[in-house]
């Protein structure tokens, strides 16, 4: 059995997520519709829209956020009779699980409601979907992602920043990895900031065909930067593979640049085949036949299955006025494990 992630530290400083036995590499291409290419998909396989009876229902919920207030995340789904909105929830659960892993809602009616009551109602939607946990160390559960001005380094998240955001999984360096991740679209950049989504399965069948040996490192463990999301003395990377199988799901950590920072602060050298493996990665998700792009504009929610799907954001620019900036907000879904952020307590 695996020894439990809060105790098994590596002597090098890392936290050692790689388990106790050798791993096993997945020999044969995964089947079924979780492995698409980009010409298998059409807009409708992943676009949901909100009914006129589901936006009732969001707008009864706004109405008794504003008429009786109460602290954030104290109400769930079950204070309100929505099955307008449990059937869409549903509708886009299928996708997530079943279809192509991601899809797109509109039109959430942001021009009806204020700040809180458009994040308290993303919120309570969201949770139809699952139960949302931490997305900091610090126990943030709603994350705003909007570029701060900060420069994309160490303890600096992406996400804070305008940069491009090749493919990736959320929290790739995490104990516990989100299951789905939500966005709600706010403001859109006045350029750029296009999101892009990638099968992992496809990406598997392609390595798989084209860069065994390559593919066959990604099982082993690499060092991946945690971004200072962890306890002040805490080690301040993860020893995990990409990859791994355990004889029925695939499992992946994917985002080459947190690997490569991973190395960097531990001042270690990353082995050849490892730099091998890692551009034959990046060339095959840049693959543009492997991925779809979705533009997320105001008033757009979307949600993705971040254990089966990869996703990529252009870099993009803001307008000059800052309250036009771009503005979403996030929030990540895990149903196992605690809420907190490692998900451990």
């Amino acid at each position: 059995m695996p020894p439990s992630p809060e105790m098994n530290v590596e002597t090098s400083g890392s936290l050692d997520l790689s388990g106790e036995l050798p791993p096993v590499m997945l020999e044969e291409p995964i089947r079924g519709s979780r492995a698409w290419s980009a010409p298998d998909l059409t807009s409708e396989d992943w676009t949901i829209q909100f009914s006129e009876n589901a936006l009732e229902e969001i707008h009864t919920i706004a109405e008794t956020i504003r008429n009786h207030p109460l602290p954030d995340f104290l109400r769930t789904p079950e204070d309100f009779e929505i099955p307008h909105l449990r059937e869409i929830a549903s509708s886009a659960k299928s996708i997530l699980d079943q279809g192509c892993g991601f899809c797109v809602m509109e039109p959430f009616p942001l021009d009806s409601l204020n700040d809180q009551e458009q994040v308290e109602c993303f919120r309570i939607f969201s949770q139809l979907l699952g139960r949302p946990v931490a997305q900091k160390w610090d126990g943030t559960m709603m994350y705003d992602v909007t570029d701060t001005g900060q420069p994309y380094s160490y303890g600096v998240r992406g996400s804070y920043t305008n940069v491009e955001l090749p493919f990736h999984n959320d929290n790739a360096f995490g104990i516990r990895l989100p299951e789905y991740v939500g966005l709600l679209c706010k403001r859109p950049a006045r350029e750029g900031g296009v999101s892009r989504f990638c099968s992992l399965h496809s990406v598997h069948n392609r390595m798989l065909e084209q860069h065994p040996g390559p593919l066959k490192r990604l099982y082993q463990p690499m060092l991946f930067d945690r971004q200072k999301e962890h306890a002040e003395n805490a080690p301040p990377t993860v020893w995990a593979p990409c990859f791994s199988w355990n004889g029925t799901k695939l499992k992946a950590r994917v985002n080459v640049s947190l690997v490569q920072k991973g190395y960097e602060i531990s001042g270690k050298k990353m082995d050849d085949e490892l730099q091998d493996a890692l551009e034959c990665l990046q060339n095959v998700v840049g693959s543009e036949d492997l991925w779809v792009e979705a533009p997320l504009e105001r008033g757009q929610i979307q949600f993705l299955d971040n254990q089966n799907l990869i996703h990529y954001r252009s870099r993009f620019t803001d307008d000059p006025d800052p309250e036009k900036k771009r503005h979403l907000y996030r929030i990540w879904l895990r149903d196992s494990g605690a809420q907190s952020y490692d998900g451990l307590i």
